[in-house]
């Protein structure tokens, strides 16, 4: 590279050029360098700057669930199915309420804006209940006591004595902040490293729950990634789509503060799910065009922000040119009031995805009143015709949902915001809706796409993960 100096430069004059040509690549080199210095020190300055921006955003929208002076927002509940205390009728369960409620009394205090629990009585739990949010708190207990937070009334983040040899078999070693609940070999169920503070000290616990997605920090070491927290109170059923905040307590003295939350809105929960476990995964959709896409192309058209929406009045189905056998689909889904749509899985191109592909997979409104006598194995996320899937767990329509369909072999499963609504083996499915067979449900392979039914169901984000090669 070469550049010519015309009048002066850093006080040399032109006259002066030829005795300096040969150091000209060492200035401009010295030059280049202050300026990608200077670039980069401003690069990272904007990157804090924003990241500080960011975190005083994240931290504003936090509200406290304990004033630090009174028990306002919390009632009391000892270990004890919540499906069970809705199931009573409005007198019992008020009763049943008033009682814990006094026993409480017995066992809990605040001093010193700590809330003290003495290890026994029924614990404290929220009267407001949350589906999606962030959950921050500090405890210190003692050693052999032994405690945990419910998260949507289920047990539980657990806390416990890390030094007790008499738990070691059951894990206490390990430490605190695993999802103790969940059946041997889940995810979650025992935390990544022990990140416990010694007795005396404040344990700082951070969580984070999409569905039943559930991330747990401890100390600011994760101990829990994006695993699934199983439904104690009902084995195998995701959690229910909200609940309260529990605190446990017995065994020994824990105390608790700066107890506080926030909310997570749509579009951060999908982008959290998203790029969790993300290895892997290739777009299928540009975001601007249907390149890639073959069938009812003219059906279908790319909005404005970046969606294939099916044009309204118009139908067919929309697949991809490329083929799968086992795969991992991520997309987000948003339904009109009253849509109706599908995913195709494993089809051949021909005829209807419900009969002729694998499957296809539901895509519907759930709470439009027209759709409301269907057959439970038509809603949202249901191998249509064969497998019911789980409902209340899509957001209100004209809302932005994130999907997750895994297809090994014969099964098919279906994630929904954060949770299993479909977990089945298409091979042993022997009744089908209206005794009409679906002779498609053995295809081991074919093309991944969309079942238009009229309606501008839109879909982004189409990202897919091959799971059978190397």
């Amino acid at each position: 590279m070469h550049f010519e100096l015309k009048g002066s430069w850093f006080g040399i004059h032109v006259d002066q050029y030829r005795r300096i040509t040969v150091r000209t690549d060492l200035w401009q080199a010295c030059f280049a360098c202050l300026l990608v210095l200077g670039w980069n020190v401003t690069a990272i300055e904007a990157q804090e700057a924003a990241k500080a921006e960011t975190t005083a955003k994240t931290n504003a929208s936090f509200r406290s669930l304990f004033d630090g002076e009174t028990l306002q927002g919390w009632k009391a509940i000892p270990h004890f199915s919540p499906y069970k205390l809705e199931q009573m009728d409005v007198q019992e369960r008020e009763e049943k309420l008033a009682q814990w409620w006094t026993e409480a009394q017995d066992h809990w205090s605040v001093s010193d804006k700590q809330l003290i629990n003495d290890g026994k009585g029924p614990y404290l739990v929220t009267k407001e209940t949350f589906s999606d949010y962030e959950l921050r708190l500090q405890y210190k207990t003692v050693s052999r006591a032994d405690s945990g937070i419910y998260l949507k009334g289920c047990p539980q983040v657990q806390i416990w004595d890390y030094t007790d040899p008499k738990k070691f078999k059951i894990g206490a070693d390990k430490g605190s902040g695993g999802l103790w609940n969940n059946p041997a070999g889940w995810e979650g169920k025992d935390p990544l490293t022990l990140a416990d503070r010694p007795f005396g000290e404040w344990n700082d616990v951070r969580v984070v729950q999409i569905g039943s997605r559930t991330s747990v920090w401890w100390n600011d070491y994760q101990v829990v990634d994006n695993a699934r927290m199983d439904n104690y109170w009902q084995r195998g059923e995701p959690l229910p789509p909200e609940g309260s905040i529990w605190l446990q307590t017995h065994g020994g003295e824990i105390r608790w503060k700066h107890i506080s939350i926030r909310e997570i809105g749509a579009d951060e929960a999908n982008a959290y799910l998203a790029a969790s476990g993300d290895d892997g995964f290739e777009s299928v959709f540009d975001g601007k065009t249907l390149a890639g896409w073959q069938g009812a192309v003219d059906d279908y058209q790319v909005t404005d922000e970046g969606a294939i929406q099916c044009r309204d009045r118009r139908g067919g189905n929309l697949l991809t040119e490329g083929v799968y056998g086992d795969f991992v689909v991520r997309l987000e889904i948003m339904l009109p009031p009253g849509g109706n749509n599908g995913l195709a899985i494993r089809s051949d191109g021909s005829g209807d995805p419900a009969y002729k592909a694998m499957c296809e997979l539901q895509v519907l409104d759930n709470s439009a009143e027209k759709y409301a006598k269907l057959d439970e194995r038509q809603y949202h996320g249901s191998a249509y015709g064969m497998v019911a899937a789980k409902r209340g767990y899509q957001r209100p329509a004209g809302t932005w949902n994130f999907q997750e369909v895994t297809v090994q072999g014969s099964t098919v499963k279906v994630e929904l915001n954060g949770n299993v609504i479909l977990d089945a083996d298409l091979a042993t499915v022997g009744e089908y809706m209206g005794d009409r067979p679906h002779p498609g449900k053995e295809r081991t392979e074919g093309h991944f796409g969309f079942a238009g039914h009229n309606d501008p169901v839109r879909f982004r984000n189409v990202r897919i993960k091959r799971l059978d090669t190397e």
